[in-house]
């Protein structure tokens, strides 16, 4: 069946990519005119650049217009790919949680150590495109890693194939791959279609990233609710069919992979120009190095610290380094709002699961020398029940009644011994039983051989994990059953009222069961087995070719309905809207124009560390479902207040300002750059 949640979960997951969007189309500017001074040098007589960099090449318009044909080809690999990875994490959670079996733990650790890789890889994804492929090769090659992923996934989603091991081998093989991927495109597909515009072409470019975010977002929005459909309403090898869940999002990426290679001849590809992150990382460095090797106090001191770097870098360099640390040190607090943020994947997912969810146990709570009690009595008249020195049940319990709730029972000590008498029709029968602390029973009341008898059987003390139905048989027929149910679930319930183990369903109407005596098969049919119920079914004849039971709701079905995780979507979806637009925009004033690639790396990799926050927290801390959003809400009111006071005390700046301070610097303190330890670098 389909879990509400499980489409609910990436409402607005693609406002992240969309508000990276000004950075991405600043940096497909500052390339723009590196191809412009690179034309310009091969007219002077230099070289130009080698490979298939088609710098100067001007594509097809589209329908006459300054849009460039090709824009079309890479908007519909951005929609196919985004399908691919969103349509695939929208049942990754239920697919550990009900293929492998884990733990709601360990699924959302993986879960979220899954997304942290695929927030880590953009990194290598932008050193492979500026310093070594350029960012078609790297668009190419990391996408055919993609589909190699994604194919492993889907595979080591057919439960016939090999067992447990070879299914979690393969996943996490698929996975890491997948990973590399889309982390490794992702910086690189966006600038690349800026790319495809000249530099006259300025607004069409701008509204060329809005088409190109919409395609996002639809992309991501459709998925998230074909695959969860495909998992629960289509059915392959006997389960729910994962394997169609993850084949179609892998048949989605082949064809973006042969949707942007079909483009290959429109495209304008830049060389690679080096890339700006790694000579910030080296200039850091050094400046960390060169500090540490000069502690002598005779050696004056500087005014910042990345000002020891200034024996190999420039101080163009350095001072726009500068500028930058100063917005990523207001990056600090950041991860904890993605931690919660990404938490609609894992633990929102799996809190819809368990919905329409009351979080209690509809069971009292039991202390030391407490039991609970009821009583069904399966016979065809009244009965009285009298327990031992206890004034339980006041009135005779009819045939077949709906149970009443559980009546409480105070023992003597651990366990106790206790006479039970039934009174019918004039007539007193006395059973002994011994009674357990925190514990629930029911008592069976029936007829065998003409004459009244009982059992006393033990039931669930709370409700069924995982929104999962629980379900036992009692057998009222005179002879041994076996029941199928689904297809998949095999019980023998013994003859005269034997009770089997409880059974754990999915929610579904169960309506196809098969139930098989010494006499023949007969149709079985449940009815509705619902979130979080459990229920006693009997068996009590078998004619007109059907099995006539009776069903009993011991404990009662969840009863939240799944429509209130909306706000909680609403409100968390309008909060990313504002706090990605607002910090993105904010860090692109802040910083100069060569360094917005360098700040968009920071912005992803902290969308990266908080989903390891969660990642620890799950695995490290594991507590009740409802105490981590608690603590994640009190971090969150924390890490609000720590960053307002940073916030209070940030001075706003115009870069350019800063440029000139650094530069009237620079000259003061040449003078003081004396008896350091020799260096081998070029000056």
């Amino acid at each position: 069946m389909l879990f509400k949640g499980e489409i609910l979960f990436l409402w607005y997951r693609g406002t992240t990519e969309l508000g990276a969007s000004t950075v991405l189309e600043a940096a497909g500017m500052a390339e723009g005119d590196g191809m412009l001074q690179a034309a310009e040098e091969a007219q002077a007589g230099d070289d130009p650049p080698k490979g298939d960099f088609a710098v100067q090449k001007k594509s097809p318009k589209l329908c006459g217009s300054n849009y460039p044909l090709s824009i079309a080809f890479i908007v519909v690999n951005e929609f196919c790919e985004r399908f691919s990875y969103y349509g695939m994490r929208a049942v990754l959670t239920l697919y550990f949680l009900s293929f492998f079996h884990w733990d709601e733990n360990l699924s959302t650790a993986v879960y979220h150590a899954f997304s942290a890789l695929c927030y880590f890889t953009p990194v290598i994804g932008a050193i492979m495109a500026d310093s070594w492929l350029g960012k078609y090769k790297t668009i190419i090659y990391l996408s055919i890693v993609y589909v190699v992923g994604h194919l492993i996934k889907s595979v080591g989603a057919i439960p016939s194939l090999g067992n447990q091991t070879v299914h979690v081998i393969l996943s996490m093989v698929g996975l890491f791959l997948i990973a590399l991927g889309t982390g490794g495109i992702k910086p690189c597909v966006s600038a690349f279609g800026g790319d495809q515009f000249e530099e006259e072409h300025t607004s069409e470019r701008s509204k060329f990233f809005s088409i190109f975010y919409l395609s996002i977002n639809a992309g991501s929005l459709i998925s998230t609710f074909v695959t969860p459909v495909l998992r629960g309403d289509v059915k392959c090898f006997g389960e729910d069919c994962y394997a169609l869940a993850f084949g179609v999002p892998a048949a989605l990426m082949v064809l973006a992979l042969v949707v942007f290679i079909a483009g290959s001849g429109l495209y304008r590809k830049t060389p690679p120009q080096g890339n700006v992150l790694l000579e910030v990382c080296k200039c850091i460095c050094f400046a960390i190095k060169n500090r540490l090797k000069n502690r002598s106090r005779q050696i004056p001191k500087r005014d910042h610290w990345l000002d020891w770097a200034s024996e190999k870098y420039s101080k163009q360099l350095i001072g726009e380094v500068k500028m930058v640390t100063r917005v990523l040190f207001l990056f600090i607090p950041l991860p904890m709002f993605w931690a919660l943020f990404d938490q609609q994947g894992s633990r929102w997912t799996l809190q819809a699961t368990k919905m329409n969810a009351d979080f209690e146990t509809d069971m009292p709570r039991l202390v030391p020398e407490e039991s609970l009690i009821r009583v069904l009595n399966l016979a065809k008249n009244p009965v009285q029940v009298i327990i031992q020195d206890r004034d339980l049940f006041q009135q005779p319990v009819e045939a077949f009644q709906k149970p009443a709730e559980y009546s409480k029972l105070i023992l003597n000590g651990e366990q106790q011994s206790l006479r039970f008498t039934l009174q019918h029709q004039g007539l007193s029968l006395a059973f002994n039983y011994t009674v357990k602390e925190k514990s629930v029973y029911s008592l069976i009341v029936f007829e065998a051989e003409g004459s009244l008898s009982s059992r006393l059987i033990t039931d669930l003390e709370a409700k069924p994990e995982n929104g999962l139905a629980a379900v036992r048989f009692i057998n009222g027929l005179s002879q041994d059953v076996n029941l199928t149910i689904d297809s998949k679930w095999f019980i023998a319930v013994q003859k005269n009222y034997s009770a089997s183990e409880y059974s754990l369903l999915e929610r579904d109407r169960y309506n196809n069961g098969k139930c098989i005596t010494e006499t023949g098969e007969f149709t079985l049919e449940l009815g509705l087995l619902d979130f979080g119920a459990s229920y006693t079914i009997v068996i009590t004849n078998v004619s007109g070719g059907a099995v006539k039971i009776w069903k009993s709701e011991d404990i009662k079905a969840n009863n939240v309905h799944m429509a209130w995780q909306l706000p909680q979507y609403l409100l968390i979806s309008a909060g990313e809207v504002m706090f990605s637009i607002t910090g993105l925009a904010f860090s692109y004033s802040q910083s100069p124009a060569s360094m917005k690639s360098v700040l968009q790396a920071g912005w992803l990799l902290t969308v990266a560390v908080g989903n390891t926050l969660v990642l620890i927290v799950a695995q490290a801390a594991p507590m009740a479902q409802w105490a981590e959003f608690v603590l994640f809400t009190v971090l969150l009111f924390a890490v609000c207040a720590i960053f307002s006071i940073m916030g209070y005390f940030y001075v706003s700046v115009d870069p350019e300002d800063l440029e000139e301070k650094e530069e009237k610097r620079e000259t003061s303190s040449r003078g003081n750059m004396i008896s350091l330890v020799t260096q081998k670098t070029k000056l």
